[in-house]
């Protein structure tokens, strides 16, 4: 039996992917091979590239100005690869709201010129800026932020305006969790392991007038120029987990799209937050209300003790997952895209009952 799978990623993915990659995985297609034995030069293996690639295109609304890249490293590696690729002897403008932006910030700073323009570290990373409420100054090379905060459970609910500097965003933990208008960015990216499909492969989105700044003198996979210009085949790709995007892709798409999906998400994120909120604090929220994350909800419970014992009711309960990250404690559901609304309704369950056992 699947159990009700909350963790931050790898995280659980569409049932209807993991049969269709079941039935597909020794004979891919009529190749008579698996996708994973499949040439990355070969006719198979190049519809399945190019396919996921439209289907993207096709679920944020086009992004004709903008260069769909799949590299490899996770956003780690894309914390140096912005500004190895955009900096160019400028500065760049971070504004951070958790421990993913502020080591996007760190690496930032091995390579030039990094300013943090707006932290809410004093107050324990619970809330994102008022929108309208960071000033940029003229100039930047670029300006970056993290739209979603795992670890502490906050999100931004708007795209923060910066004037002329390319926004470049982290989006690895709610990317196409809601309608995305790509043109308001420079660079997008995002590791897959959360709303997109297996770890192994970070989707980038980068402004093709940006391409130009990248040095000549970059390793070429790390060069948003050269992946570019090979269409992300310079090297190996990695060909497995490309192709489950695509799959996991196309089964949005026959799910309503982008718009479904924020519908979906918006109503598993206020049953679970409005479950926290009539517990007369017996279960704690850390975000502020403005700034909570649809994607991870984290809350506490009167006591460690009593967190352990709730995490280990859930698991006997076939909810996994729930432990917070490691830096902090506490509870964490995380409501990517692929978890059903059936186990919010199972956790509230829970909720419910080891309140009334241990309240």
């Amino acid at each position: 039996m699947r159990v009700h799978n909350f963790g931050a990623g790898p995280a659980t993915l569409p049932l209807p992917v993991l049969e269709r990659v079941q039935a597909e995985l020794l004979d891919y297609r009529g190749s008579g091979m698996s996708i994973l034995e499949s040439s990355h030069r070969g006719p198979h293996y190049d519809e399945a590239h190019r396919q996921t690639i439209a289907d993207l295109r096709k679920l944020v609304g086009g992004a004709e100005d903008h260069e769909v890249l799949f590299m490899a490293g996770g956003a780690r590696t894309q914390f140096s690869a912005v500004p190895m690729n955009l900096l160019g002897g400028g500065r760049a403008d971070y504004l951070t709201t958790g421990r993913w932006s502020e080591m996007a910030l760190e690496a930032g700073g091995r390579y030039g010129e990094v300013r943090e323009v707006w932290t809410s570290e004093a107050d324990g990373y619970d809330h994102v800026p008022d929108e309208g409420s960071v000033r940029i100054e003229e100039g930047a090379a670029y300006v970056h932020y993290t739209s979603n905060n795992t670890i502490r459970g906050t999100q931004y609910p708007y795209v923060p305006e910066v004037g002329s500097a390319p926004v470049v965003c982290d989006m690895s933990s709610d990317i196409l969790s809601r309608p995305l208008d790509v043109d308001r960015f420079g660079v997008i990216y995002a590791g897959a392991q959360k709303n997109l499909g297996p770890a192994g492969v970070t989707i980038v989105l980068v402004r093709r007038d940006l391409l130009e700044r990248s040095p000549a003198d970059l390793p070429e996979t790390l060069s948003y120029r050269a992946m570019a210009a090979k269409s992300s085949l310079l090297n190996t790709p990695p060909v497995f987990a490309i192709y489950v995007v695509g799959l996991v892709l196309q089964h949005l798409e026959r799910n309503g799209g982008l718009a479904a999906a924020e519908a979906r998400n918006r109503d598993k994120a206020d049953l679970l937050y409005g479950a926290i909120d009539a517990s007369g604090g017996y279960y704690r929220g850390h975000a502020r209300e403005g700034s909570r994350s649809w994607m991870n909800v984290t809350f506490r419970l009167p006591s460690e003790e009593l967190e352990k014992e709730f995490i280990a009711a859930a698991a006997a309960a076939g909810l996994v997952g729930l432990k917070g990250h490691r830096s902090v404690g506490g509870i964490r559901a995380s409501l990517y895209n692929s978890l059903e609304l059936a186990a919010v309704e199972a956790l509230l369950e829970l909720m419910a009952e080891f309140e009334r056992t241990h309240g």
